[in-house]
């Protein structure tokens, strides 16, 4: 079941919150910022311990870790890197003679894997929610913030990734029935009403 709030995600009680992290994992602003406070300082710790893949860098872009909620109402944490958005506009076919004059060539948007990398952040952190035994979780709008990626097109790739891991997840072989039967749920909780007026707009 997929569900839209507006709210405070580091107040829902559910199996796993996800975190808007950086590759350190050591807290930042926004919903960072909110999680690692009100988790309190045993998070910064527990992150701490993660180790790094390389120097400065515990959760590349596009994975996804895992910690103890702490003093959230949460069990956990999933720890995911949404990419930066870093769309340039690019000459599309080239200048266009016209007499004497030329007309500037029109210009598309030229992405650098960013629609991929937030794919994964979806796919990678409902994995590791399946692997912990979660039934719920809950979602902020990853990258929309500081990172700076559009929130129509990151709610579109937010829900499609949502909408095909439930669907896999619930047609998959499973050892018994309840298994096969116990869907996950998915919140995405949103900032602001313009926010949950995007994720409705998909969702309908």
């Amino acid at each position: 079941m997929i569900k839209i709030i507006q709210g405070d995600i580091t107040t829902l009680a559910v199996d796993a919150i996800v975190n808007a992290a950086n590759q350190v994992m050591l807290g930042g602003g926004g919903v960072d910022g909110a999680i690692h406070r009100a988790a309190g300082p045993e998070l910064y710790e527990a992150c701490l311990k993660v180790p790094e893949v390389r120097p400065g860098v515990r959760c590349p872009t596009g994975e996804a870790r895992i910690t103890t909620g702490f003093k959230l109402p949460a069990k956990f944490v999933i720890h995911t890197v949404g990419p930066v958005y870093r769309e340039i506009t690019a000459p599309c076919g080239g200048s266009r003679p016209m007499g004497k004059r030329t007309r500037r060539a029109e210009r598309v948007p030229r992405l650098h894997g960013e629609p991929e990398k937030l794919a994964a952040c979806y796919r990678n952190s409902l994995a590791l929610a399946m692997e912990n035994g979660c039934k719920s979780i809950a979602f902020p709008c990853i990258s929309t913030g500081i990172y700076g990626y559009p929130k129509e097109d990151a709610a579109e790739i937010a829900v499609r990734e949502v909408e095909e891991f439930l669907a896999a997840s619930t047609s998959a072989p499973c050892a018994t029935v309840d298994e096969k039967n116990a869907e996950m749920d998915v919140i995405f909780c949103c900032f602001s009403t313009h926010d949950v007026a995007v994720y409705e707009r998909l969702l309908k």
